[in-house]
């Protein structure tokens, strides 16, 4: 168990959930590269919001055998710790190991951010905000209006992926509530 001083935050990263998310929701096409999110941008958030050392861990679903040699190579580059993991063809690989790291993270006093959409995740998010002794923070990382509702129950607040991250070079075409205070007519006359 990590004493206070060692406390850190764990971004947990579900590459294929925002992938998808991007390329069939939003897009509607495989995402170019200035769509993708700019990963390093996601622990310097993380690192800033809470003010303390931050583990990225990039989950990958390497079932077939195969690892993107050249995108390991970049998140290696940018301090991530690529979770390669293999199963069967039913088994949702990435979500199992997180849902794994997840529970593993019960018995630590380390905060969270998970890099999600997914439901399937709540669950495990839930019983990291039970655990009163840690004080734990939990966040979730997302375009938010992506985001499963589950979590609005949970009462964890999302950090939007494009304008509290700002993780990407160009502005994505999302159609969203925007709340009147935040309304920049601007951005629409362009």
């Amino acid at each position: 168990m990590a004493a206070q001083g060692d406390r850190r935050t764990f971004v947990l990263v579900d590459g294929e959930n925002i992938d998808a998310t991007l390329g069939n929701s939003l897009l509607g096409r495989r995402p170019l590269p200035e769509e993708r999110p700019r990963w390093e941008r996601v622990t310097a958030y993380a690192e800033q919001l809470w003010g303390q050392p931050v583990t990225g861990l990039f989950f990958l679903n390497a079932s077939n055998g195969q690892l993107p040699s050249s995108f390991v190579q970049a998140l290696l580059a940018m301090d991530y710790r690529p979770v390669p993991l293999a199963g069967r063809t039913d088994e949702k690989v990435v979500d199992i190991g997180i849902q794994r790291t997840l529970d593993a993270l019960l018995q630590r006093a380390d905060d969270v951010l998970l890099v999600s959409h997914d439901a399937d995740f709540a669950e495990h998010l839930n019983r990291l905000l039970d655990e009163s002794a840690y004080k734990r923070r939990v966040g979730l990382v997302a375009l938010r209006e992506y985001a499963s509702a589950q979590f609005d129950t949970l009462g964890i607040r999302v950090h939007d992926l494009e304008d509290d991250v700002r993780a990407f070079n160009v502005p994505l075409p999302r159609v969203r509530i925007i709340p009147l205070d935040e309304f920049d007519p601007e951005r629409f006359l362009r």
